[in-house]
């Protein structure tokens, strides 16, 4: 008994001073020129489904959509759980407004109003397509509301939008629009 004992403890003692061993001598060297993400958006997952915000980085009609997400500092945001639904305009919807609106909401001093604008498009929670009833009216990340009216198998929203697809993410729903919604004035 007293053999086996000398030998677990022999054993024991080879294992720390190993341990202890690596740990003194082991250094890491990290770059300071590599740039780390930082937030949710910073997850590295390829084998998970999309989140809402890669959803449009992986579309080419949401070019203008991910340059103003981005521009009002709300990509980790709506990278987080959720669940969101986003009402998610075309490069072509904001083609409808008028000329000069889109470069200038991308301003810095213009921030406040495109963040405005952009929360009017998410609400929380996910309202699937078929879900959605004429009449009804979502509660938006803004503090706005969105009315929903359906006619003939189309959805609108606030009677100037049409949802045209839907695609399921990660953290929601993304509803592909084709115009952009924009929140009613601030009230005095």
């Amino acid at each position: 008994m007293k053999k086996k004992l000398m030998v677990v403890a022999g054993f024991a003692m080879l294992t720390i001073t190993a341990c202890e061993s690596k740990s003194g001598t082991t250094t890491e060297t990290v770059s300071t020129t590599e740039q780390v993400a930082v937030g949710q958006s910073g997850v590295q997952d390829e084998s998970s489904q999309k989140n809402v915000v890669q959803v449009a980085i992986g579309s080419k009609d949401h070019t203008t959509l991910v340059t103003a997400v981005k521009a009002a500092e709300l990509v980790d945001a709506l990278s987080n759980a959720g669940p969101f639904t986003v009402f998610a305009p075309t490069n072509a919807a904001f083609d409808k407004l008028p000329a000069g609106t889109v470069e200038g909401l991308l301003k810095p001093e213009k921030k406040d109003a495109l963040t405005d604008i952009l929360q009017y498009h998410v609400s929380v929670g996910v309202y699937k397509a078929e879900s959605l009833q004429d009449g009804q009216v979502l509660g938006q990340v803004n503090g706005g509301n969105v009315t929903v009216s359906v006619k003939d198998g189309k959805i609108m929203l606030n009677g100037t939008a049409t949802i045209v697809a839907s695609i399921p993410a990660a953290n929601g729903i993304v509803h592909v629009i084709d115009g952009v919604l924009l929140p009613p004035p601030a009230k005095n």
